[in-house]
C-alpha cells in the first residue's frame, strides 16, 4: 500500500520503472546502512512517494531528490519542504555543476533498465561521488561482487572494484514494493575511492574490449576491438587467456601493457 494519503492516487508508470517502497522495517534497514549525518549533502536518485527521504531529512542531512515523474515532484514538494527537489532525469543531470567541490553520497531505488549507465555516470562522478547505497535488481546486486572465474563476472564488477570496493548489504523481498516486481531487489555500498590515474579512460575502454567477446581468448577479443592496430606481440601479456579469468590487478597490468603499445604506433 502506498505510503501516504496524500500521494495515493498516483499509480506507478511503468516507463520510469517506478516500484515504491512500502514496508518501515526495510526502510530502517537501509537508513541504518546510509548512516546519514547532519551537514551531508545527499543525492536521492528516484524518490517516488518519499519513504526514504522522510527518513533522511530527520538525520540534519541536506537532501537534493532527483525525480523524473512531475507529478511526484509537485506532490512532495507540497510535503517535502526541507528537501532540494528536481525534476529531472538523473543521466542528463551535471553532477559537477551542482555539487562541486563538496563530495556528495548518492542513494536510492535504481531502475533495472538504467542500472549500468547510472553506475557508469557516478564512475565519472567519482571525484565528488564519496559513496552510494543503492537498491537495485538482485542478479544485477550479485554481479557487482562477483569473483573472477565466474558467469556474473564482467566489467561493471571490475570497473567498481579498481574505482573503489562494493559491499552487498542484503537481499530485498518482492513484497515490500508496490507494485510487487518480478524479482528480488539488493542493497549495494559501493564506495569510491576518489582518485584519478591518466590511464583511467584507457582502462575501461580496455575491459570493455576484453568482454566484447566473452567466450574467446584475449587475443580475439583486442584483435576485433579499438586496439586492433597493436602490435600484441610486444605486448607482455598471456593473451590466451580469458576476460574472465583476470583479477582487477591483472586488469591494470593490461591496460598498462596496451597503453605502452599505442605510444609505439
Amino acid at each position: 500500500m502506498p505510503t501516504s494519503k496524500t500521494h495515493s492516487s498516483h499509480k506507478p508508470l511503468k516507463r520510469y520503472g517506478q516500484n515504491f517502497l512500502t514496508d518501515k522495517n526495510i526502510i530502517e534497514k537501509i537508513v541504518n546502512e546510509i548512516n546519514s549525518k547532519e551537514g551531508e549533502e545527499i543525492l536521492e536518485i528516484g524518490p517516488g512517494k518519499g519513504a526514504l527521504t522522510r527518513e533522511l531529512l530527520k538525520s540534519g542531512a541536506k537532501i537534493y531528490a532527483v525525480e523524473i515523474d512531475k507529478y511526484l515532484v509537485d506532490e512532495l514538494k507540497k510535503e517535502l519542504e526541507q528537501a532540494n527537489l528536481i525534476n529531472a532525469d538523473v543521466l542528463k543531470l551535471n553532477l559537477v555543476d551542482l555539487f562541486t567541490p563538496n563530495r556528495i553520497r548518492v542513494v536510492g531505488n535504481i531502475p533495472y533498465n538504467i542500472t549500468s549507465p547510472i553506475l557508469f555516470k557516478l564512475i565519472e562522478n567519482r571525484t565528488i561521488v564519496k559513496d552510494a547505497v543503492l537498491m537495485m535488481q538482485d542478479e544485477v546486486a550479485k554481479r557487482l561482487v562477483a569473483k573472477p572465474n565466474t558467469k556474473d563476472y564482467g566489467i561493471l564488477s571490475i570497473a567498481l572494484n579498481y574505482f573503489g570496493s562494493v559491499e552487498y548489504c542484503f537481499r530485498i523481498s518482492k513484497n515490500v514494493f508496490f507494485p510487487k516486481p518480478k524479482v528480488f531487489s539488493a542493497l549495494v555500498h559501493i564506495y569510491f575511492n576518489g582518485q584519478i590515474s591518466p590511464l583511467d579512460a584507457l582502462f575501461v575502454k580496455v575491459v570493455k574490449a576484453a568482454f566484447n567477446h566473452r567466450r574467446k581468448t584475449l587475443k580475439n577479443s583486442l584483435t576485433n576491438s579499438i586496439f586492433k592496430d597493436c602490435d600484441f606481440k610486444k605486448i607482455k601479456f598471456d593473451l590466451s587467456r580469458r576476460a574472465e579469468s583476470l583479477s582487477v590487478a591483472e586488469f591494470t597490468e593490461l591496460t598498462n601493457e596496451i597503453n605502452n603499445c599505442l605510444q609505439r604506433i
